[in-house]
């Protein structure tokens, strides 16, 4: 067969075969032309799920009467004229393929109206020979595109649609995706005749709530938390749900670049890397993301359907985005289970920035905005500070008897428990806004490539250090005050360990429950005595509860163990207990070196989670380590072998 250049109609039709994959194609090509033209409102009406009719009707910029026949023209576009603008595209379409596609497998019509015409234009084409007819109609400013029996004339197409449900499904899908992109714009969406959706426009906050809630539900709202993170011209902003808001499925993971849906594997996989300490295997993150990247940093015409991006600076933006949710997530962890003399102490919204001297090698540092939406704040941050009286801070270290005597009253727990009770609005409200106060802490500094950390802390916090890289894979190189150490970061795991779990001197461990409950098979003897072990091990989060005369059930544990082999860890911490009758002190230790990290080898980001980990748990008692967690290296030696004589 002889070389040939294809006709236009079945060029067109193989195109409509990348373009239009199903009715929801066809209705996401024609908002987001509707989006492009600057529409504030935009009304669609789909009959038998989209096989039937899809009518597209928007109050944007129009197009002109000399215009409409190119506009089904193949390759026609308004949004880019030469190669610079394909390397710094701002609109959401921009091949100039969807109109000619669509109306090459269904009958189109076309009707538009510019501020400059005094009547409409409709333009009518259909798939058999892709002629253009045109007539005046009467129509307001903007555009409305009707798609008529689509797939009429490639049956083979059409056999491959799904149920009406099905279809319209996946539509009510793609349009919430678009209504959170947009919630400046109002979208209505009707099926067979009734109204199905109204997202109304979103300009204030209670505005915003009401938009979120339609699409994903009040649930999502009540464990939100709102990001945000700037840094240059990378931004990124947008709500995630507290481990506590996860789901058994992923059905509520929005993330844009640029206002463009993505389904991107990089931004994925930081996301899921951000949340890897959070959430168990069989639970999904649920979040609405928004990256904002400059259009000439990021290649969006690598996708035939346009629903993966390419970076040109992959890494610093798979970090950039990884530290955002990973520490919104630690953060509010932090504050969660904060001590309330932390929580009565004033703190400014946006901590203060420690930046070194030489800011030729570092970004300018970030802002970073974590707060639980939705809830009203109160400003009489007083009324809470006399609710509960002054408490001791944290404590590092085994109580004596002097920090015992000092322990919380039960009046001041009560107190604490009521203002923390979700039944009283005005109380929770308040608590909500003391929790939302920044507190001094780590906060990152991302660099290129090797994304060192600065710390940000008090006076009285001892950094560790910027992380320069990875020795021998278990060891950090670090960098303070122009000192060169290493950090074991084996140890450092015990050390991260003791002091969460050293926190159970102030107060109880979180106790977090199983999916599934364990049965552990133990010796009888041992099993006799569990129910006073578990009354010594409820403080630490470890809920047993007696099955039988040799098995028992082990119902919840603390955060720090909950992903160890507990059907090994338990029984040897109740052998452990039944051995020496040991004190917390020494179980505490105990468990600490019970607890096995997977990692043969760190990575710089590894590393440079658990330096802000040790700096945020031990603050100024970190020191303390220092012996068996860091050594320095005296490159005095090396210095002076350079001779350049």
């Amino acid at each position: 067969m002889p070389i040939q250049i294809l006709p236009a109609r079945l060029a067109n039709q193989i195109a409509a075969g990348e373009v239009v994959e199903r009715p929801a194609s066809v209705v996401k090509e024609l908002v987001e032309n509707s989006i492009d033209a600057g529409a504030t409102r935009i009304d669609i009406e789909i009959e038998k799920g989209g096989s039937k009719l899809i009518r597209i009707r928007d109050n944007g910029f129009g197009i002109a009467k000399d215009e409409l026949t190119l506009a089904l023209s193949r390759h026609a576009t308004s949004k880019i004229t030469t190669l610079d603008d394909l390397e710094a595209i701002v609109s959401l379409g921009f091949r100039g393929e969807a109109l000619a596609s669509i109306s090459s497998v269904s009958r189109l019509t076309l009707t538009s109206r510019t501020v400059a015409q005094e009547e409409a234009w409709s333009a009518y084409a259909e798939g058999r020979d892709m002629t253009v007819k045109l007539k005046p109609a009467a129509h307001p400013i903007g555009t409305t595109i009707d798609v008529v029996d689509l797939f009429f004339n490639t049956p083979a197409r059409r056999k491959f649609l799904r149920t009406e449900k099905t279809e319209f499904t996946h539509i009510d899908e793609l349009l919430k995706r678009i209504a959170l992109s947009r919630l400046d714009i109002t979208i209505n969406l009707r099926h067979n005749g009734k109204q199905i959706r109204q997202y109304r426009a979103a300009q204030t906050k209670v505005q915003v709530e009401k938009r979120l809630a339609a699409v994903c539900g009040s649930n999502f709202l009540q464990h939100a938390l709102e990001v945000e993170l700037e840094h240059g011209e990378l931004k990124f902003h947008g709500w995630i749900s507290a481990p506590e808001g996860a789901r058994a499925q992923g059905d509520i993971q929005y993330c844009y670049v640029n206002g463009r849906m993505m389904k991107d594997k990089l931004i994925n996989h930081a996301i899921r890397q951000g949340y890897e300490s959070s959430l168990l295997a069989n639970q999904y993150a649920a979040y609405i993301l928004f990256i904002e990247i400059s259009p000439h940093d990021v290649d969006v015409n690598v996708h035939p359907a346009k629903h993966e991006v390419r970076f040109h600076q992959a890494r610093l933006v798979h970090d950039f985005i990884y530290q955002a949710i990973y520490g919104a997530l630690q953060q509010s962890a932090s504050l969660s289970n904060m001590p309330m003399s932390e929580l009565t102490h004033d703190h400014e919204v946006e901590s203060e920035i420690v930046i070194p001297n030489n800011k030729e090698t570092y970004f300018p540092p970030m802002k970073e905005y974590v707060r639980q939406p939705y809830q009203e704040s109160i400003d009489k941050t007083e009324q809470l500070r006399k609710a509960v009286d002054s408490t001791p801070s944290y404590p590092n270290k085994a109580p004596s008897d002097s920090w015992v005597s000092n322990k919380p009253s039960q009046k001041e727990l009560n107190t604490y428990k009521a203002l923390l009770s979700p039944a009283n609005e005005s109380k929770a409200s308040l608590y909500n806004q003391v929790k939302e106060a920044r507190l001094n802490q780590v906060v990152p500094e991302i660099v290129e490539k090797c994304v060192p950390m600065v710390s940000a802390t008090s006076n009285e916090a001892a950094p560790l250090g910027k992380v320069l890289t990875i020795v021998e894979k278990v060891f950090a190189l670090l960098q303070q005050d122009g000192q060169l150490q290493l950090l074991d970061l084996r140890y450092a795991e015990f050390v991260k360990s003791y002091g969460q779990l050293n926190s159970v001197h102030f107060e109880p461990l979180k106790a977090q429950p199983l999916l599934i409950p364990i049965s552990i098979g133990i010796e009888e003897e041992i099993c006799n005595k569990v129910l006073d072990y578990a009354l010594f091990l409820k403080p630490l989060g470890i809920d047993l509860k007696v099955k039988n005369k040799t098995n028992i059930i082990v119902m919840a544990v603390c955060q720090p163990i909950r992903q160890q082999n507990l059907q090994q860890l338990i029984p040897n911490l109740l052998r452990y207990l039944d051995s020496i009758n040991p004190s917390l002190e020494q179980v505490i230790i105990w468990l600490s070196h019970q607890i096995q990290h997977e990692e043969a080898s760190y990575s710089t980001a590894q590393a440079i989670q658990l330096v802000m980990e040790l700096e945020q748990l031990w603050g100024s008692e970190l020191p303390k380590f220092n012996k068996k967690l860091l050594k320095n290296i005296d490159i005095t030696q090396a210095v002076q072998a350079f001779s350049h004589e």
